[in-house]
């Protein structure tokens, strides 16, 4: 190993989509890595040098003392949310957190470099809270005298996905297009290894070194693209690229951001948001000629980023699946809400009449009744909810289960009605098999 790869690298946010990656192929490249994330998923959590820690509720010292300890020569910073929500602020990750960082790494007493993952495009252009935070936290970093390198990806094409980057994949396998004038955006891709490759890159330079101490650097192809094409280039992967396709209505668009404005308040973080199409429509530009005489780095193309790792059947079920995640939480809410309400307020009566037909108690008849309309709709606001959806599904199966044992004892004749209510109910069981196995995110 080099001196050069011998330096250390500590990652905020390593276990996103970039900070994943770049966490991985920093360490096969050889450099120490230390990868820092509030939550890691099991199979994220590859080296005991992947450490939990609650990086957001961290002070000045306590940052500075982290670099210390890990005897730390630069800092990437993935961190960023999309949009303010329950547990999100983009003020508090993207602006005060920078400042806090700032701070620690003057108290670290190390010559330590910044490299700040951004966003493209000016300040002039910026509409929404993520862009203006984060052009504020450029703005911090710049004036702090530090040496730092604020980097500003386009679109990234990464082997895993999420968000947005999921979002497009779903749209190349499923039959349906954008309409035509967010097809057009422009936007320009880069692939995360020309990303790591940039960092290396940096982390391999002396802090001291004048030409690189402060840089601000557009990461893309060169190439002009449009959404449009991102698109189709998946679809090529995936196969699908001459399929009949449906262009979808802009005013669909706006409704699934407002859908999904929504779902982020129970706790979910779907990409389709308000944020998220306002950020599309702006398009995703930038000027990577600096970046590339700098370093000699020739950034791929969309084509080579995508095409030289055909699409696995792996990849192809989870694109088809992604998109429509969302529709099977929806109806599984849906069901039991509404099965539960129409028992306890539309037809109570005939719901009562079934168990008093059975010889079923006359006590327990109007209670039970009552309790079970009541538990089904609890069990459909459970599944609403992010953090308690695991538990909702499971519930959900476990008193299907029961609906169906206790109905073979106790009514077995409502297993033959013309209507098979009660057959029904097992694929609703594998539904919300379903739902549970494909609830991960990352």
């Amino acid at each position: 190993m080099s001196d050069d790869a011998s330096r250390n690298i500590l990652v905020l946010g390593a276990s996103g989509l970039i900070g994943r990656y770049l966490t991985d192929d920093l360490r096969a490249r050889g450099f120490g890595v230390v990868g820092v994330a509030r939550h890691f998923m099991p199979a994220q959590q590859v080296s005991a040098r992947d450490l939990e820690l609650p990086v957001m509720a961290m002070d000045e010292a306590a940052l500075a003392q982290l670099f210390r300890t890990h005897d730390v020569d630069v800092v990437v910073n993935c961190l960023g949310v999309l949009q303010d929500g329950p547990g999100s602020d983009t003020r508090v990750v993207h602006r005060d957190f920078v400042a806090r960082l700032l701070a620690a790494i003057r108290d670290s007493g190390r010559a330590i470099r910044l490299v700040h993952i951004s966003i493209p495009g000016s300040a002039e252009e910026d509409r929404t809270a993520f862009s203006t935070t984060k052009r504020e936290a450029e703005r911090l970093i710049a004036a702090s005298g530090i040496a730092h390198a604020i980097l500003r990806p386009g679109f990234v094409i990464a082997p895993a996905a999420y968000g947005g980057s999921a979002m497009l994949r779903a749209l190349a396998a499923l039959p349906f297009d954008l309409p035509a004038g967010e097809a057009a955006t422009p936007f320009q891709p880069v692939a995360v290894d020309d990303l790591a490759a940039t960092i290396a890159w940096l982390a391999a330079r002396d802090v001291a070194d004048e030409p690189v101490r402060a840089v601000t650097w557009d990461l893309m192809q060169p190439q002009p693209v449009s959404l449009g094409g991102v698109i189709a280039q998946f679809g090529r992967s995936f196969g699908t690229a001459k399929n009949v396709r449906i262009p979808s209505p802009s005013f669909l668009v706006d409704l699934g951001a407002r859908l999904g404005d929504l779902a982020s308040r129970l706790g979910w973080m779907p990409p389709l948001r308000s944020t998220a199409i306002a950020e599309l429509r702006r398009g995703v530009t930038g000027d990577p000629a600096a970046w590339m005489e700098a370093t000699g780095i020739v950034p791929k193309t969309i084509a080579q980023a995508v095409g030289e790792r055909p699409a696995t059947v792996q990849d192809k079920w989870f694109a088809r699946l992604f998109l429509i995640k969302a529709l099977i939480f929806a109806s599984l809410v849906l069901f039991w809400v509404a099965s539960g309400f129409i028992a306890l307020v539309i037809s109570y009566d005939a719901a009562a009449g079934i168990l008093r037909a059975h010889n079923f108690p006359p006590a327990l008849v109007g209670p039970v009744t009552v309790l079970t309309s009541l538990m089904d709709m609890s069990i459909g606001i459970l599944i609403a909810f992010r953090r308690t959806a695991v538990f909702g599904l499971v519930a959900g199966i476990v008193a299907s289960l029961g609906y169906m044992t206790g109905s073979a004892i106790l009514t077995p004749d409502l297993w033959i009605e013309p209507l098979g209510a009660l057959v029904k109910t097992g694929p609703a069981i594998v539904l919300m098999l379903v739902a549970l196995l494909i609830l991960d995110n990352r």
